[in-house]
């Protein structure tokens, strides 16, 4: 029943199981494992690191493997700082095939005993399903090479700042890596060693190309505030928000930026009061809706604790990232068998790697993504030839 992947890319099928070492193929009756590897997509494997909510190796550990764990896991970082000083790039060697095989077995036998100890003693979450279906494409994320080509600012390279980013962009690992349990409402983080793709500076955003041919980028508009609204059983509007507000909710000739600014000023400041604001984002009902005066619940089975003054913004911001999300499930599985497919998600967007020759579904991706558990939601379509460069599409 229980037995553990030695890699989890695609091209490097390895697995532990009963004391024996299998290459290529996955033996029968291996239904339980520590963590999800792209060779095991439609197998119907349990995974203990998603049972225990994306805790470690470390943090679920029993006290009676304590002493082993350490020891396993010291001669495992040591083989990776040797990795670390040859220069061997991880992303084009399968790890079984860099270690001897008496520390594999060693190995793979303790996380097999943490492995069931999980099982035997956490509950399966209610998003378990939903978590797993997530890991699968951030799985198949992480392991797409982004194409960066940082000769494009050359032409500023007498700037410190960009000659500084030619130096460090062309030395970072370009692969995108999440983190998928790295906040309380559920929003992805990336790893220390991931492509900084959610944070990298607009002025240098162009060095990010397809591999194909355009990227589209799909973005929610305000997604935040239309998730308030459904929550609260109000009309969403299927135009601009903010443009939406700024002319039924503010005085006339209020900007749109500026009714921006006072809207999430009021939002999440609950000491602020705005009597039309207040008739159609009702904070006090969904705040009451989703949280008992300790703890969060939201509609997707997320639960956080919280105070009053953090409870607002812990609903809207979980229930949008666990929603968009969902779309990002979706939009992959449209293009599983599709030469384009999805470059990366920056919150409430995705961007997707197109090919020319597939633009033709381009209008469904957006019927498709818009399409979400709280009705339909507008969304705002950017095409270009770099992530720096992206240009309203009107379809």
């Amino acid at each position: 029943m229980y037995f553990q992947t030695l890699d989890d890319k695609s091209e490097c099928v390895g697995v532990y199981k009963d004391g024996n070492l299998y290459f290529d193929k996955k033996p029968e009756g291996c239904s339980r494992t520590w963590k999800y590897a792209e060779y095991l997509e439609e197998s119907g494997v349990e995974y203990a690191n998603l049972l225990c909510g994306g805790r470690s190796l470390n943090d679920v550990c029993p006290s009676f493997l304590v002493d082993d764990w350490a020891a396993v896991e010291d001669k495992l970082k040591a083989y990776y700082r040797s990795f670390v000083l040859a220069r061997v790039n991880m992303n084009e060697n399968c790890f079984f095939d860099l270690v001897p095989k008496p520390f594999l077995l060693e190995y793979c036998e303790i996380r097999n005993k943490i492995t069931q100890y999980v099982f035997e003693n956490y509950e399966k979450p209610q998003n378990y399903d939903f978590m797993v279906d997530l890991t699968k494409v951030l799985t198949r994320i992480k392991h797409q090479k982004l194409n960066i080509d940082v000769s494009g600012l050359s032409d500023k390279a007498h700037l410190p700042k960009f000659r500084q980013a030619m130096r460090k962009y062309a030395h970072i690992d370009p692969y995108c890596r999440y983190v998928i349990n790295g906040t309380k409402t559920g929003r992805l983080t990336t790893q220390k060693n991931s492509f900084p793709v959610m944070t990298i500076d607009k002025d240098f955003r162009s060095i990010v190309k397809p591999t194909n041919d355009w990227f589209v980028e799909l973005d929610f508009n305000a997604a935040e505030i239309r998730t308030l609204m459904a929550l609260g059983g109000s009309v969403v509007p299927q135009e601009d928000i903010h443009d939406w507000n700024a002319r039924n909710l503010f005085n006339a000739g209020t900007t749109r930026e500026k009714a921006k600014l006072d809207f999430f000023s009021w939002l999440y400041d609950e000491n602020k009061t705005n009597p039309n604001l207040s008739k159609h984002y009702d904070r006090d009902k969904v705040r009451g809706m989703c949280w008992d005066g300790k703890v969060v619940k939201t509609m997707f089975g997320r639960e956080i604790e919280a105070e009053q003054r953090t409870a607002l913004n812990y609903i809207i911001q979980s229930t949008t990232a666990d929603l968009v999300l969902r779309q990002v499930i979706k939009i992959h599985d449209m293009l599983r068998d599709k030469k384009s497919f999805i470059a990366f998600t920056i919150h409430d967007n995705i961007v997707l790697d197109l090919a020319t020759e597939e633009r033709y579904i381009i209008p469904r991706l957006i019927e498709e993504f818009s399409d979400t558990a709280l009705g339909k939601y507008l969304v705002n379509v950017k095409a270009g030839k770099d992530f720096g460069n992206l240009k309203d599409l009107n379809l």
